[in-house]
């Protein structure tokens, strides 16, 4: 099972959307991968709780983290060997963390927890619970999301993420993310290996 949860390694930026449920995480995914012309990895989770509710009426439930995470990197690193410099991530293992420790057990399986934190990325997105909470098959706590974003943004500051909070609409937030994308990518060109080294500084 671990090394279904490895990323693989290379040396494009990825930036992740980070945050609670009908946040505008896929719709930012979708609109950034366009601007940039670049794969975007979507959330394995939504296909998956999607086949399950059709099939069994069934929300998430804690057996379906891990074979969760192990989708959701599959995807990841399918989409790694594609892109040329950029890679945009509807979501990571730290996001599936969160919800063991916040929605469901109360703590992570320890596999979970090591790679969540082991594989890295150059930027999160943090998307801010100002968006109309919408309702679908999946979405089912409409009541616990300023409790749920305390506990993101907790998150990416307890382990020392590069983050930066998006709120406003559609076009407000993407102009914030091209302009921070933009940096990483002027960086990179004048120091191919700095975002690398700069994610390694962020783990420790």
């Amino acid at each position: 099972m671990e090394e279904r949860l490895r990323q693989l390694p290379s040396d494009i930026i990825k930036v992740v959307l980070f945050g609670p449920e009908s946040t505008g995480k896929t719709t930012l995914s979708k609109d950034l991968a366009e601007y940039y012309k670049t794969p975007w990895v979507p959330e394995y989770a939504r296909e998956y709780l999607q086949d399950k509710w059709d099939q069994e009426q069934k929300t998430c439930e804690p057996h379906d983290l891990l074979p969760i995470a192990e989708g959701q990197m599959k995807l990841e690193n399918e989409a790694t060997q594609k892109a040329e410099r950029l890679l945009i991530c509807d979501t990571d293992l730290l996001e599936t963390m969160v919800y063991s420790e916040a929605y469901y057990l109360g703590y992570s399986d320890p596999v979970l927890k090591k790679y969540a934190l082991e594989n890295s990325y150059d930027l999160y997105l943090l998307t801010y619970i100002d968006t109309p909470w919408v309702k679908d098959d999946l979405r089912d706590k409409p009541g616990e999301r300023e409790e749920m974003y305390r506990y993101f943004k907790q998150t990416l500051v307890r382990y020392k993420r590069n983050f930066i909070i998006l709120k406003g609409d559609r076009e407000t937030r993407l102009k914030m993310a091209i302009e921070q994308i933009d940096k990483l990518i002027a960086h990179d060109r004048i120091h191919p290996q700095g975002h690398q080294a700069d994610r390694r500084k962020g783990d420790q």
